[in-house]
């Protein structure tokens, strides 16, 4: 759209549906996007109509299956009457799959039935649907620094062997890093990261375990980002949400893939520092901090829907910060809602696996003996609705995944009887 005159100011969230009218075709993808445009209302019809054929779409039976429809629901305050036209759209009102993205971005909640419609973001060929079940990502650290398993699996074989593990033990995601992001860790360079990470990430994709799993790669480098996802990667994770290198919005918008935006003040070498851990109200902060550099994502070309965000526990946060953190992620979504109702909803994902602030609290210096407040914390984080768990120990946290969505399923179950 951008090439046509388009400009995308803000997206709202992707929703899967049940198809209208014609029933008897595949599922719909529906969206809505707010834009700027010099085109005038006919114009940007017969532009949009290119679009459309373009992407391979054809006459056929109305309603019947399509690759891509596009119509024009608001142009600014003006209505629009003509025997191709019509602004407002006349069938906004009976079309909860229109009105529900369209509320994404006039920033209230929908009233009208959204039964069988599902928030969705595309992934390795797939829809990833994050209201379903809570996800668990391993963690795979091929650093020889890292602050729990540095040094262990450098080698292309132990890398294979422990994902196979973690896939063994339930794993639906691995996340791969080639750089420590520990707190004081030395940056390394582009050119050592992709040295460490291309040949294990190579051998894990080829892996026939990892069929129908999710590949993340942990960077803050747009370069890593680019060539980890030519080599099969499905998810950048970056630590910096963009902070960290100014080229690595305009690198995702062409990668399309889905990206994670993660809260975190200065980088790992300074993040601990006195200034970047003053906060009066942490939850908020971190809303509006996050928020600005998703934002700043958004108009980049990053939709909403490939946008995932993180709070960063143990990023840039003292022990009292974190667990003001995990027990205040509906209030970060709350606050992020008030800038941008599609973001709110967002895949949110945490990483406190054998975290310093666990090791404070329940006195376990070593890394490896913090399992069990791992546990607890993530438990706190998917009741109070995390929808990705990244840990190192898939097997036991995987357990205490599963009771969380027992409750969340039956609290909810209960929820609609009551209506």
């Amino acid at each position: 759209m951008r090439s046509s005159g388009i400009n995308i100011t803000r997206h709202a969230c992707l929703y899967e549906t049940a198809p209208a009218y014609v029933t008897d075709q595949p599922r719909f993808i529906n969206s809505a996007i707010r834009g700027v445009t010099k085109l005038g209302p006919h114009e940007l019809l017969s532009t949009l109509k290119r679009i459309e054929r373009d992407l391979g779409r054809t006459d056929g039976i109305r309603y019947g299956p399509r690759p891509i429809d596009l119509d024009i629901l608001f142009y600014g305050k003006y209505k629009v009457r003509s025997d191709i036209l019509n602004i407002p759209h006349e069938r906004i009102w009976e079309r909860p799959f229109v009105m529900a993205p369209l509320m994404d971005l006039l920033g209230s909640a929908i009233d009208s039935d959204t039964e069988g419609m599902y928030r969705v973001m595309p992934v390795a060929n797939g829809l990833l649907d994050w209201s379903k079940r809570t996800s668990v990502m391993g963690i795979l650290n091929v650093t020889p620094d890292s602050f729990s398993d540095g040094g262990n699996f450098m080698s292309v074989e132990s890398a294979v062997s422990q994902v196979r593990l973690m896939i063994s033990e339930g794993a639906d995601m691995i996340d791969i890093g080639a750089q420590s992001t520990r707190p004081m860790a030395s940056r390394i360079s582009v050119e050592e990261e992709l040295s460490r990470l291309i040949p294990v990430l190579e051998a894990v994709v080829s892996m026939p375990e990892v069929e129908g799993k999710l590949i993340s790669v942990d960077t803050f480098y747009s370069e890593v980002a680019s060539e980890a996802v030519s080599k099969g990667a499905h998810i950048i994770n970056d630590v910096s949400a963009g902070q960290l290198d100014s080229n690595m919005f305009k690198v995702m918008a062409d990668l399309d893939v889905p990206y994670v935006a993660m809260h975190m003040r200065g980088d790992p070498s300074t993040m601990q520092n006195s200034e970047n851990l003053k906060y009066d109200n942490v939850c908020k902060e971190i809303s509006s901090e996050l928020y600005s550099q998703v934002r700043e994502a958004e108009i980049s070309g990053i939709p909403a829907w490939r946008i995932m965000i993180d709070p960063g526990i143990g990023f840039s946060k003292k022990t009292e910060q974190n667990l003001d953190i995990l027990k205040g992620l509906p209030d970060i979504r709350e606050e992020i809602a008030t800038r941008s109702l599609a973001i709110s909803h967002a895949p949110m994902l945490i990483g406190p696996s054998r975290k310093r602030f666990l090791g404070e609290i329940c006195s376990r210096p070593t890394a490896a003996e913090r399992d069990p407040a791992t546990i607890a914390s993530v438990t706190a984080g998917v009741l109070g609705g995390a929808n990705i768990v990244r840990v190192h120990n898939v097997k036991d946290n995987l357990d205490a995944v599963k009771l969380c969505d027992a409750i969340l399923r039956q609290k909810s179950s209960r929820m609609k009887s009551s209506h």
